[in-house]
């Protein structure tokens, strides 16, 4: 097999949260707005932008439950004292098809190193996510997020994912460490981010 239940205590909430995403743009965000501008694709193309957050700056993990493409559940708590990258993704989104394999490749490079990717797909169901792990050789599980944004809730309020694609580092606690909003410009700048908060001390 490759490669999560949230509850989520106000639908209203889930389907706001959604269309943020769906819609690639947050109001408030720069590069959001520029390419929402742009036309109706709902991504952001070209190099990402990087947050980094200051571990003194770290807050509470980011705790989620979700199913996957495949219908196995993953929960981001089984994964305490490893690095969990989450990329937002869906399958007609060009930048998410063009980083793809710089994610699949760093996904392989850390797999010794208690790294664990997981795609975070936020618009398709189970079979188009399958369809595309196919096509691209995508190894690391991908959690259809579509119907009820849970994973998408649990970062609310912080360094959110206000655009597609968005990556995600989450250090060794579960906290976020730093965002990349956008496309990847080739895999130097996230494999940079992850090697950080693998060098981190537990």
């Amino acid at each position: 097999m490759r490669r999560a239940s949230f509850a989520v205590g106000a639908v209203a909430a889930a389907s706001a949260l959604a269309l943020v995403l769906t819609g690639c743009t947050s109001q408030s965000d720069p590069l959001a707005e520029q390419y929402r501008a742009g036309g109706t694709e709902n991504y952001i193309s070209g190099a990402g932008t990087v947050t980094e957050r200051p571990v003194s700056e770290r807050t509470d993990p980011v705790d989620f439950t979700g199913t996957t493409d495949e219908g196995d559940e993953f929960t981001r708590a089984d994964h305490d004292g490893e690095v969990v990258v989450l990329n937002f993704w869906y399958a007609s989104c060009p930048p998410c098809r063009k980083e793809a394999p710089d994610l699949q490749q760093l996904s392989t490079d850390f797999a010794d190193q208690g790294v664990q990717f997981v795609g975070v797909n936020v618009r398709d169901q189970a079979d188009t996510a399958r369809a595309f792990a196919e096509k691209f050789d995508i190894t690391y599980p991908s959690i259809v997020d579509t119907n009820d944004g849970a994973v998408q809730l649990a970062l609310a309020g912080t360094i959110a994912p206000n655009a597609v694609p968005t990556t995600i580092v989450l250090d060794k606690q579960g906290r976020i460490a730093a965002r990349v909003l956008g496309g990847l410009d080739g895999p130097s700048t996230l494999k940079t981010l992850i090697s950080d908060a693998v060098s981190e001390q537990d």
